[in-house]
């Protein structure tokens, strides 16, 4: 959700030293040692597309790819982020003045929405306090990047707060903020699933009352997260019009939610819908009931399904939803040539990323296939990558 040229970005190798890597940052930038550090990851969508803020089932993972903000206390009244491309000096934030920016600063608005929301939730003391930002998560790619820094600065504030939020509390202040200091009308799918994942599994999630339940990926099985570099804003109106229509199609057939409605009551209403409303309902009923399909397709390692039902989930979002492009569709038809067990584009779409299910002696092959493709088709060079289902967002040092 961030731009490339707003999110400030390390492009650090070896994450596995990423906790004293942001320590020496952060003593070189702000003087001090940190006494905290926290990792949020970045999420793909297996399946579950545009109807979290429905109140359907998902099915994220955490990727391990991951944001790490370390940070140590001020009594300055301020805190004070630094970033590698804020510029040799930190920003200020007033904590008395929690107010949105723009321009180059919008990015703090992440982290000043869940701040101020904080404080409206109880925490009656904002501590001051120096932040340090790293990131591995590529930006704009649909890989959830505000949602990573979102729960990152819930986090450090509850460590230094001593506040005692739940994961689901904490999810629904950071989806909050992205509501109204981002302009972004998002399902609380990204900050549980940054919150909450667990390594190994993907994450069932009820978007209706926040259940989840954790379903294992099978062994041998590697996910290929492919960036277009197409940049998406989805605060620019189009993710907010498709949620505008699905509420006017629910208002017109007199129901609450789609997960009430068949495509059979869908298309007895189909005289009472225009064109546009009747493709985004179709996409809504048809992707609710494919979640369930899906998980019981990959609890059985059923290939042959779990290939078809992502292959629909992607064709509902490009010609009923409409928010794909042809870079996507491209990697999608691509790695269906190449043999994958399913594909399609993940996030909110309008650019951002695929993902592919692939067996994991052919990951690295898939990797250079796309490559090439995209390369062929549209003469730039993007750069997938392997990624594991990886735990969700803590505190990793303190």
């Amino acid at each position: 959700m961030f731009h490339a040229n707003i999110l400030p970005l390390f492009t650090i190798v070896e994450w596995n030293c990423m906790t004293s890597t942001i320590q020496d940052i952060h003593s070189e930038v702000f003087g001090c040692a940190s006494s905290h550090v926290v990792r949020a990851p970045g999420r793909v969508n297996l399946i579950g597309e545009h109807i979290d803020y429905l109140g359907g089932f998902v099915l994220p993972v955490a990727i391990d790819k991951s944001l790490h903000m370390a940070v140590s206390p001020s009594e300055s009244g301020f805190c004070r982020f630094w970033s590698a491309q804020a510029g040799s000096d930190p920003v200020s934030v007033d904590l008395n003045q929690l107010a949105p920016r723009d321009g180059n600063q919008s990015w703090l608005n992440y982290c000043i929405g869940v701040m101020a929301l904080l404080r409206e939730s109880g925490v009656a003391e904002l501590p001051g306090f120096n932040a340090t930002i790293a990131s591995d998560i590529p930006a704009g790619a649909g890989l959830s990047s505000s949602a990573a820094l979102e729960t990152a600065t819930a986090l450090v504030v509850s460590a230094l707060s001593g506040a005692d939020l739940s994961p689901v509390e904490r999810a629904l202040i950071c989806q909050k903020a992205e509501h109204l200091y981002a302009n972004v009308p998002c399902g609380i799918m990204d900050q549980l699933a940054v919150g909450c994942c667990v390594e190994g599994h993907a994450l069932l999630l009820d978007c209706q009352d926040c259940s989840t339940q954790l379903v294992s990926i099978p062994d041998g099985t590697s996910i290929v997260v492919s960036d277009t570099r197409v940049k998406h804003a989805l605060g620019d109106g189009e993710y907010r019009k498709r949620r505008e229509d699905c509420e006017a199609a629910l208002s017109i057939m007199q129901a609450d939610s789609f997960r009430d409605l068949t495509i059979a009551d869908l298309e007895s209403s189909q005289d009472k819908l225009d064109e546009r409303l009747f493709k985004r309902s179709r996409h809504a009923i048809s992707e609710m009931e494919r979640v369930g399909q899906f998980v019981t397709a990959l609890e059985a390692v059923d290939e042959t399904q779990m290939g078809s039902l992502l292959r629909e989930s992607h064709n509902s979002l490009r010609d009923d939803f409409e928010v794909s492009c042809p870079e996507l569709d491209l990697l999608v038809d691509a790695s269906y040539d190449f043999g994958v067990i399913g594909a399609r584009m993940t996030g909110g779409g309008f650019g951002g990323s695929t993902i592919s299910l692939v067996r994991e002696d052919a990951a690295e092959d898939l990797v250079h296939y796309l490559k090439n493709s995209f390369q062929q088709t549209f003469g730039r060079e993007i750069e997938p990558f392997m990624t594991v289902a990886s735990g969700g967002a803590s505190v990793i040092q303190s």
